[in-house]
């Protein structure tokens, strides 16, 4: 796997944020030991934000749901 590796306690703000500066669609989700757990796309973080259960709180982790779903819709997240 390759691209853009952050800690998945990141606040989506911050990942949106990142991923604008960096220019790139998708980051790769590490845990505390940086094991990378999933990947998560630009469209499933700006999903979650214009939901209405929305908080400034919700980090990436929460994102993804069990088994790569996502909670804004059943999408997958990539598998690199």
């Amino acid at each position: 796997m390759s691209g853009p590796r952050v800690l998945d306690d990141m606040t989506v703000e911050v990942a949106l944020s990142l991923m604008t500066g960096a220019r790139v669609g998708y980051l790769l989700l590490c845990d505390g030991d940086e094991r990378c757990t999933g990947a998560v796309t630009r469209a499933q973080l700006v999903a979650v934000r214009e939901s209405s259960a929305y908080t400034d709180r919700i980090r990436v982790r929460d994102v993804l749901g069990v088994g790569g779903q996502d909670r804004a819709g059943g999408a997958s997240a990539p598998s690199w």
